[in-house]
């Protein structure tokens, strides 16, 4: 399996700190946001990685991550996306880094307070199709939001409902099979102009192919001043992030 980081856009909600850098080169705790999703994935058995930039200072990631032997990555590659095409856009851009394999696709500024790692090995034992992670929330109105069965198996995702269906927000952690490659060329841009994620997983679940499992740690996004001092709250709270040997960067 392979893993894709989306580390792209301009951050806007965080001006005037992301003027001169990535948000996801700002601080979350001690360490740089990134370090965050880059060790989880490892930690969760992915050892081919693939980090996707955009908007300024792309240079910088190389520059801090080098080649990901520090976090014990067998490969970290790297590539550009112009514009602000979308997510799904983004995931264009691995298609020939992924091949054949399933991968997992994380979101750069999210910030889980666990492992995703039995979520990972549960997805290795669907057959087919794509599993994403769900959180419940106190205001689901904010989010994408998904209606489950008892089986996990997703019956809808609603962008920002006025009235959701239920309190499970879908965090930035998807699973896919080699569909998706069939799934984006036949997406079209969204009102906003962008290629939805939202419309990847939609894709899976009207052939009945989409799962959720419901995260039991905290998470939280760092894409606002607020969401951000609550991620570095979970970092700092978090048993699994205060014993994760990330690298300091220390002779």
């Amino acid at each position: 399996m392979k893993g894709v980081i989306l580390v792209g856009g301009l951050g806007t909600r965080l001006l005037p700190m992301t003027r001169v850098t990535n948000k996801h080169l700002l601080p979350v705790g001690r360490f740089p946001m990134v370090y965050y999703p880059l060790y989880g994935l490892m930690e969760a058995g992915i050892r081919d990685i693939m980090v996707v930039t955009g908007g300024n200072a792309p240079g910088d990631f190389m520059e801090l991550l080098h080649d990901g032997s520090e976090f014990g990555l067998e490969h970290l590659s790297f590539v550009y996306q112009r514009g602000a095409g979308g997510i799904a856009d983004a995931l264009r851009l691995a298609r020939s880094f992924v091949g054949d394999e399933r991968v997992l696709v994380m979101l750069g500024d999210n910030i889980l307070g666990g492992s995703i790692r039995e979520h990972v090995a549960g997805y290795h034992q669907q057959p087919s199709g794509a599993r994403i992670l769900l959180r419940s929330v106190h205001d689901p109105e904010r989010f994408g939001v998904a209606d489950i069965d008892e089986s996990g198996r997703v019956l809808s995702i609603e962008e920002k409902p006025e009235q959701p269906k239920s309190d499970l927000a879908v965090v930035g952690v998807y699973m896919y099979d080699e569909r998706l490659w069939e799934i984006l060329p036949t997406l079209t841009p969204s009102a906003r102009g962008q290629l939805e994620i939202t419309d990847v997983n939609n894709a899976y679940r009207e052939v009945g192919e989409l799962t959720a499992d419901v995260l039991e740690c905290d998470w939280s996004d760092a894409g606002t001043p607020e969401s951000l001092f609550r991620a570095a709250e979970i970092t700092r709270g978090s048993a699994f992030w205060q014993s994760a040997d990330l690298p300091t960067g220390a002779d």
